[in-house]
């Protein structure tokens, strides 16, 4: 059947005690409302519907930066659940299916919950969790097995706060369910709000079938509050790296380990500790990344070693058999197979040919103040320690620079460049010097004193 999806995303979050809305705190290095999207996106949904308010104009390019295709509609006022999806509905209009209600401040939702949601034949269906600690979740209450209202906890009897089978929000409801019954919602309620969750009796008074899918109580985590974005963010590792390991990878201190959303790691793949995923890492199989290294935006080839102590910025790209040392820092450049840069170097902005060597403290110099500029650097060249490459420049294949060379132009291939002042010897002028020191040392201890 057909699927469309409507993810309400106009909440302030006021608990969050924040400028920013609560959709756009991160969790895994994307905001929360990236993940509702990207799981949402795995049932391949004819329509997906992003419903913002509070900063929408943020709202919206952030979701935009998900999926250009996304719709956006707006909800001026916050009038409850059922009010928001009601704005959908001239953007749903001539969909025939399930129509799936997302939230989204709840990035753990796995697509195979929603699969089960969009799969049950109800024509209206839930998604709840038994609660270890019911506490103000709304109660689902059955009938046998068929499910027959939603009470939200300020309107739930004694009897009701008891049930422990609560409701996680998200719901699957048939396009033709909304359209006849969502103007039908009342606002008579302990909050004056239009609750989605009233759909439930109001579908079964007019003899339609409601039924409950259940997750595990942590994936229907939502995200009020900095404790429970931090236990999100907990959560969301703990997953990244059970299933990394599960793909071939090994941690040997996996706890110290962070992902971001979109991490991919090839199998036997070695991390050390500590180590960070920024967004948008790709590791291919069999490559090594040694502890403290913090990496984001950048593809590691196979057979690459990064680290320790190694930053990887974005645009980073290293082929086959790139090994980058301690306290090396990559940005937009690429290093192509067996290239070497072992310690203390900064390449940004750059292309190495394959099998080069980069002495410590190597610097390519690539911002002027204004512009930034590339700098090129061919096969199997050596680059001695201490060089500064003043970009633009050239150093041909198999080029040699000597240690401590400012380099500011070309260097041809096979050709060896120095570019240092001339070093000159004075015998006997270093004891003279240290001595006239210890003199002025001494008079201004006295005139202290």
């Amino acid at each position: 059947m057909a699927t469309a999806l409507v993810i309400l995303a106009a909440g302030q979050g006021t608990r969050m005690n924040s400028d920013l809305p609560k959709v756009l705190h991160r969790v895994g290095g994307a905001p929360v409302l990236a993940h509702a999207m990207r799981a949402g996106a795995a049932l391949a949904p004819e329509r997906m519907i992003v419903v913002t308010g509070h900063e929408g104009g943020a709202v919206a390019a952030a979701a935009r930066e998900v999926d250009e295709e996304v719709v956006i509609v707006e909800q001026a006022e916050q009038l409850g659940t059922g009010h928001a999806v009601a704005q959908a509905l001239p953007a749903l209009e001539g969909f025939t299916g399930k129509v799936l209600v997302l939230y989204a401040d709840t990035p753990l939702i796995r697509p195979e919950t929603l699969e089960a949601l969009a799969a049950s034949p109800a024509d209206v269906t839930v998604l709840g969790f038994e609660a270890a600690n019911p506490r103000r979740y709304g109660r689902l209450i059955l009938k046998g097995e068929m499910l027959e209202r939603i009470v939200e906890f300020k309107d739930a009897s004694e009897a009701e706060r008891a049930v422990t089978l609560c409701n996680a929000g998200l719901m699957a409801i048939g396009s033709d369910v909304l359209s006849q019954m969502l103007a039908k919602l009342s606002n008579a309620n302990a909050s004056g709000e239009y609750y989605l969750t009233d759909l439930v009796a109001m579908a079964r008074a007019a003899g339609r079938s409601a039924a409950v899918v259940t997750c595990n109580e942590g994936e229907s985590l939502g995200v009020d509050t900095r404790v429970q974005l931090a236990q999100a963010e907990a959560s969301f590792q703990a997953r990244a790296r059970a299933e990394a390991q599960e793909n071939g990878v090994t941690m040997t201190a996996p706890e110290t380990v962070y992902f971001a959303w979109d991490t991919v790691i090839g199998r036997d793949t070695v991390i050390e500790p500590n180590v960070v995923f920024g967004p948008g890492v790709t590791v291919e199989s069999g490559a090594e990344i040694r502890a403290f290294c913090h990496l984001e935006g950048c593809h590691i080839s196979r057979g690459g070693r990064v680290g320790p102590f190694a930053r990887l910025r974005p645009g980073a790209e290293l082929a086959e058999d790139v090994h980058v040392g301690n306290f090396v820092e990559i940005k937009n450049a690429i290093l192509d197979e067996g290239v070497k840069v072992g310690h203390l170097t900064y390449l940004g902005d750059a292309q190495v040919g394959e099998h080069t060597n980069i002495g410590a403290g190597t610097v390519t110099c690539n911002y002027d103040g204004v512009m930034k500029h590339r700098t090129e650097i061919g096969k199997r060249a050596f680059i001695g320690s201490d060089t500064m490459l003043v970009a633009p420049v050239r150093i041909g294949d198999g080029a040699l620079t000597g240690s401590g060379s400012v380099i500011t132009q070309d260097v041809p291939a096979g050709a060896v460049a120095l570019a240092r002042a001339r070093q000159e010897n004075k015998p006997g002028l270093a004891a003279k010097m240290f001595d006239k020191l210890k003199a002025i040392k001494a008079k201004r201890q006295n005139e202290a004193s």
